[in-house]
């Protein structure tokens, strides 16, 4: 019997992509259509994995429509904290997992408006569905990737194959200077009313976004999400006071804890999920204090506000955080 929520499925096929990247087909387990899903959306995987349940958010990159099957390419991370190389060791051929329905908080946004769409790596994944849909309904858009060098560049032939390969512009990192992405110049070459659309490792994307900014782009044409990249520590981390108000506790979070460990390491509820930053499953009112805000969840907007934030990945830039838990 399944869990209410989640769905069954099977491994049925698996695919070296490039350097440490495999493509995982999943099917129904009982054979039946899968839930339909729209460019941008994103499953979140459920893995037994050291007597813990790990769950992970991967974005869709087949063709939206197909019910048969789902498609989800994952990088595996040297630092990963069990996720990516859960999902590497784990899913073969014949092997069952779980998953919620898909979710999408980075949706196309419809209107005769050009679309750029720029990816780091993995991230290249949301946006091979947009491409897809966008091509499916006649509209214009131009497609760039770039990556650290050929080796760790995934879907080559499928871009290489597709009826919009024109239009898909790659881009090494080790490559002649003048192949290289140029942020500025690609951003400053966009027809006015273009719809920015970024996803990638998050100096990526902080990258992109600041010089869209600076260019003076609007930020309702503005969408970006994680590739779901595993949270590092940083090295200037340092420990700080945390105060769970209802529960009337008091814990320290370590230079190498996140909040969301320290709470569980007190025996406190807290949900979580992606532990990442992505999902929002635990996200928590702050009550005093200034959080580090290190999600992709909150809008600039609400991270500003500073009365919520994750556990999961964000931290403290005071000594002290008290928060509504």
């Amino acid at each position: 019997m399944g869990t209410p929520g989640l769905l069954e499925l099977t491994v049925a096929a698996r695919q070296p992509l490039a350097e440490d990247i495999a493509l995982f087909e999943l099917h129904a387990a009982d054979g039946q259509a899968l839930p339909p899903w729209e460019a941008g959306a994103h499953i979140e995987l459920q893995m037994p994995h050291e007597g813990r349940v790990l769950a992970r958010p991967y974005s869709l990159c087949g063709v939206p429509g197909e019910s048969a099957r789902w498609q989800i390419a994952v990088q595996r991370e040297p630092a990963s904290r069990g996720g990516s190389a859960a999902v590497h060791l784990l899913l073969h051929p014949g092997r069952g997992v779980r998953a919620t329905p898909p979710r999408n908080r980075f949706a196309l946004v419809p209107g005769p408006h050009e679309s750029l769409l720029l990816a780091g790596g993995i991230g290249i994944t949301p946006l091979l569905a947009m491409a897809e849909t966008l091509h499916a309904e006649g509209a214009r858009f131009t497609l760039h990737h770039a990556t650290r060098n050929a080796a760790r560049t995934p879907f080559v032939e499928r871009l290489a194959l597709a009826p919009w390969h024109h239009r898909v512009h790659r881009h090494f990192d080790d490559g002649p200077a003048e192949q290289r992405l140029d942020i500025a110049a690609t951003l400053a070459a966009a027809a006015p009313g273009t719809h920015l659309y970024v996803c990638g490792p998050q100096g990526f994307m902080d990258a992109v976004l600041a010089t869209a900014r600076a260019q003076g782009w609007p930020e309702a044409q503005l969408h970006w999400e994680s590739f779901g990249a595993e949270v590092a520590p940083l090295a200037g981390d340092r420990a700080f006071t945390m105060v769970l108000a209802r529960s009337g506790v008091t814990l320290q979070v370590d230079a190498g804890q996140t909040a969301a460990q320290a709470i569980a390491a007190a025996g406190v509820f807290l949900p979580t999920s992606c532990e990442q930053g992505v999902c929002g499953t635990c996200l928590t009112p702050v009550l005093e204090g200034r959080p580090d805000h290190r999600d992709q969840y909150l809008t600039p907007e609400e991270q500003a506000a500073g009365t919520q934030f994750t556990p999961c990945c964000s931290r403290s830039l005071d000594e002290r955080l008290v928060i509504d838990l």
